[in-house]
């Protein structure tokens, strides 16, 4: 009997536990927005079509089309410097000396056989002039008198190459003595006085500021796009664009150890900006394409995945955060070029997106 009022006792608790969880459920809500919850304002930026570069960045060298090298034209050693770097030097301003003693006594030994050769050239010809009077006054023969003209041709000729060779030996004299082509600015000067130098080694430089050429290796890969006159854009370290330009040179030929093809273009340095032989980052654009663009900061990433929230509308013009995956392209500026993910016209979340979740209501300010 007892048992039996235990288990009437306990099924009336059970039914009244039932009674009171189905009653609560009912009272509440069955989502957010039926419970009140509040739309977040949020900034938000249309989408547009936004024309973007189709480009590669290199690693190119300057290199300057008013550079002079200068290199010896004889060996010896170095006896005088009369410049530094950086001096400014006129057309045929003397910048070194290369000790000429040697070829000095060159030219005053091959001076004094020239002198000895018109000696004998001069008595030369006097007898020849005696036997042209003898042989008419019937005094010598025709033979002596054909004997005396041949002397004095030969030492005429004779004459004639010792002139030769003192021009030559002058002119070599002259190397010694080692001179601006044309005006500029001397470079830097890695001999000292003392140095034996040859006709290999390169004294210094004279630079003129002007036009720079950038030379840039395109991979072969890429060689069926390079055509003349495509868009090139000098780029800082830190991605400014420094000067623009395009491409003047294209290479018929493709080096064999790196597989590459030699580009060149034409960059105005007019702000002694660039220096010869310094290394940048020349961008060749191939095209242009139409994409989408996002702000940076609108962009998060997770695992690797690039996101983005869009204010899609809903039914009775409400709007909801919806979380996006992206296929991310070029960084232009601030911006991320969207090639997949979002299209024209999609109203992008700019602002707030750390505390929105998918599906949270939102409400777009432009």
């Amino acid at each position: 009997m007892a048992n039996k009022l235990q288990q009437i006792v306990m099924n009336s608790l059970l039914c009244l536990v039932l009674a009171v969880t189905v009653a609560c459920s009912k009272g509440q809500p069955q989502n957010p927005q039926a419970a009140g919850m509040q739309a977040m304002p949020v900034k938000v930026m249309e989408a547009k079509a936004q024309p973007v570069n189709d480009a590669s960045e290199y690693v190119a060298t300057l290199k300057s089309r008013d550079s002079a090298v200068i290199m010896p034209q004889v060996e010896g050693q170095l006896t005088q410097i009369f410049v530094h770097s950086g001096d400014k030097v006129a057309a045929g301003g003397a910048l070194m000396e290369i000790d000429p003693l040697k070829q000095q006594a060159t030219v005053k030994s091959q001076e004094s056989a020239r002198a000895a050769q018109q000696a004998q050239l001069n008595w030369a010809k006097q007898q020849y002039e005696r036997s042209q009077g003898l042989s008419a006054a019937g005094v010598v023969s025709k033979q002596d008198l054909d004997q005396a003209k041949a002397t004095f041709e030969a030492a005429q000729a004779q004459m004639e190459a010792l002139d030769a060779q003192v021009s030559e030996q002058q002119v070599q004299l002259h190397y010694y003595k080692v001179t601006a082509p044309r005006s500029g600015i001397v470079g830097d000067i890695p001999v000292r006085v003392g140095d034996r130098v040859t006709s290999t080694t390169q004294l210094t430089t004279v630079d003129q500021p002007g036009t720079l050429e950038a030379y840039v290796y395109v991979p072969i890969e890429r060689s069926s796009q390079l055509k003349m006159n495509l868009p090139v854009q000098v780029l800082d370290s830190n991605g400014k664009v420094l000067a623009d330009t395009r491409v003047s040179f294209i290479s018929p030929q493709v080096d064999n150890t790196t597989q590459t093809v030699l580009v060149k273009a034409h960059i105005p340095n007019g702000n002694d900006a660039l220096r010869q032989s310094q290394f940048i980052r020349a961008r060749v654009v191939w095209g242009t394409h139409q994409s989408p663009e996002v702000p940076i900061l609108a962009v998060s990433r997770l695992a690797g995945q690039y996101f983005a929230f869009v204010a899609e509308p809903q039914t009775g013009g409400a709007f909801v955060a919806k979380q996006k995956p992206l296929t991310i392209g070029e960084t232009v500026g601030n911006n991320y070029e969207v090639r997949d993910g979002i299209k024209p016209g999609d109203k992008v979340i700019i602002s707030g997106t750390q505390f929105l979740r998918d599906g949270a209501p939102v409400v777009p300010m432009s």
